[in-house]
């Protein structure tokens, strides 16, 4: 059994100096920004936003210049200092670079900008107390004054030339039609708002929730309205952001520094890969089947299919409370902090499913949530169960829920709020081949499904660097080679390599084209996961123990792939 150690077993190491600097830090991100509580689930400014304006972002690069410079100072006292050391450095390095290259005053996206974000918060906002509810009450009435700062930015970035592309602006357009619509999220929210104990909250509070609900969707009304009336005119046609921001955006997301163009070309290689694993699969599900034809036989099957979202959230429940019972018993020491894992229908309707991490101290369990699109009521099994795994165990929540546990070891910048898109994204698809590996993906459906967001991960390295680097197009069954990649290419090729309606590739287009590097840090880290994993196998020769691999990455809480790396092998 893996000796993964959680504070209830593990001695205490006493606090260095680095260790103090890295809670400074947390504390400050905390204090720029309540919406680090909120996260972190931390007493505080939980009924506030941060200065998304050009003010609120020179304290922060202030604090991070500050910070650097404290913590080159000082000297690493143990292992685990130096891994502190190296990750906090590095990532605030990149802060100060992406600040040169004035980044942030065209941080607008479909997905993951302050746009998204300012509403994400109340996702994660507690609702038993009638506290809970107030804070939720002040956090609506301060939205207004957080998207006239993000505003600012956004003009500071007209007057400077730094500006999204034309697609962005108008997709995130739409988003604010949606939020202030009658029965859009805002109005959903406060409708009928309940304490713990199922009783409504008072009158008073009540009105409040209301008139800040209203509050809320005027700003995204004028928020929407400044995005076309100013910035859509301003905006660039171009979706592509250039190889030396994109080179930025990718060390961001990966924490390490890859070869571009090598990457590429792996790329397309996984997706041929992965197509014809597909094919001996399908094969196995009806003779002579094409893919296509494998999928109609899955799709038909009434064993494989769920009505309605309360019948997705209990199969996702009973799955997900399943892996944590046996993978406990067997592979991992799952630490008994972490084996509640929550599955939620999400309050939004984007289609999305994802993770949220427990809080600090546990009162908020680790959560998978998934976003249903309005009017789809039936669902598949067979794509979803290595979702599952994905999100939950061995995925994300038992990576991420392990950090937030070793607080005996680890600081809290460490178990909460370091690590990269990479870091995590990378596990998690290595979690999926892991369970293959361990004989849950051992039904032919299932791992058709595994394969097929497998190869959805490998054509996004593709597209993403292919688009963004104006690389020439390689061409796909229903396109011919020839020119560069623009987004008329990238959704031939995309379409030609997912099994999902138009709306969702069109939305996923979106995303690469607006949070460049991120989409392909996914596989791009498996990639990474995985040979570390060879490379010390190889290093170890007979001693090689996978389950103490494992141990002792995930003890490590967040870090980037370049730390990891010298973590593991160094």
């Amino acid at each position: 059994m893996s000796t993964v150690t959680s504070a209830s077993t593990e001695a205490a190491r006493q606090p260095t100096a680095v260790d103090a600097i890295a809670e400074r830090w947390v504390d400050t991100l905390c204090e720029l920004d309540p919406q680090w509580a909120t996260w972190l689930g931390r007493p505080g400014r939980t009924g506030e936003y941060g200065d998304l304006s050009p003010r609120g972002h020179a304290a922060y690069i202030e604090a991070a210049r500050s910070t650097l410079a404290e913590l080159r100072r000082a000297p690493a006292a143990d292992a685990v200092d130096r891994v502190t050391k190296g990750d906090l450095e590095a990532s605030l390095e990149l802060d100060l670079e992406y600040d040169a290259q004035r980044l942030h005053l065209r941080d607008l996206n479909v997905l993951a900008s302050p746009a998204q974000s300012v509403r994400d918060v109340f996702d994660l906002m507690p609702t038993a107390t009638e506290g809970d509810w107030a804070d939720i009450a002040s956090r609506l009435e301060h939205l207004q004054g957080a998207l006239d700062g993000y505003v600012e930015t956004l003009r500071q970035g007209i007057t400077e030339g730094v500006v999204p592309a034309k697609r962005q602006v108008r997709a995130v357009a739409e988003q604010c039609d949606r939020h202030i619509a009658v029965d859009g999220f805002f109005a959903e929210l406060t409708e009928a708002p309940v304490l713990a104990d199922g009783s409504a909250v008072p009158d008073d509070l009540g009105d409040r929730l209301s008139e800040g609900a209203r509050a809320a969707s005027e700003a995204y009304r004028s928020f929407g309205a400044f995005l076309r009336d100013e910035l859509l005119p301003a905006a660039t046609e171009a979706d592509a952001v250039g190889r030396d921001a994109y080179a930025l955006h990718s060390r961001r997301f990966l924490g390490a520094t890859v070869d571009l163009d090598e990457t590429y070309e792996w790329g397309l290689a996984e997706v041929a890969r992965m197509a014809a694993e597909q094919e001996a699969v399908a094969d196995t599900i009806e003779a002579g089947a094409s893919v296509t034809r494998a999928i109609e036989v899955l799709d038909s099957d009434p064993a494989r299919q769920l009505d309605g979202a309360d019948a997705l959230r209990a199969w996702m429940q009973t799955l997900s409370d399943r892996a944590v019972a046996e993978l406990g018993e067997s592979h991992f020491d799952i630490p008994d902090e972490i084996r509640t894992l929550e599955c939620r229908i999400a309050p939004t309707h984007d289609g999305g499913i994802y993770y949220t991490s427990p809080s600090d101290d546990f009162t908020r369990p680790g959560r998978m949530w998934w976003s249903v699109p309005v009017g789809v009521t039936r669902f598949t099994t067979w794509r979803e169960t290595t979702t599952v795994y994905h999100e939950g165990v061995p995925g994300h929540h038992l990576q991420l829920g392990q950090a937030v546990v070793n607080r005996a070891t680890l600081n809290t910048y460490r178990r909460s709020v370091a690590g990269t898109s990479g870091h995590a994204e990378g596990w998690a698809l290595y979690a999926e081949r892991l369970m293959e590996e361990l004989g849950y993906l051992d039904d032919p459906g299932d791992r058709l499904g595994m394969l097929d967001g497998q190869r959805m991960r490998a054509a996004r390295v593709v597209i993403d660097i292919g688009v963004h680097l104006g690389k020439e197009f390689p061409g796909c069954a229903s396109m011919p080679a020839g020119g560069t990649w623009d987004y008329d290419k990238a959704f031939a090729y995309m379409t030609d390599n997912v099994n999902m309606d138009e709306s969702f590739i069109r939305f996923e287009i979106d995303r690469y084209l607006g949070w460049p590097g991120q989409a392909p840090s996914y596989k791009v880290g498996q990639r990474i996961w995985e040979g570390l994993r060879a490379a010390r196998a190889e290093r170890d020769g007979d001693a090689f123990d996978v389950r103490r691999f494992h141990s002792e990455a995930l003890a490590l809480g967040g870090v980037g792939l370049d730390t990891l790396r010298r973590a593991l092998l160094d």
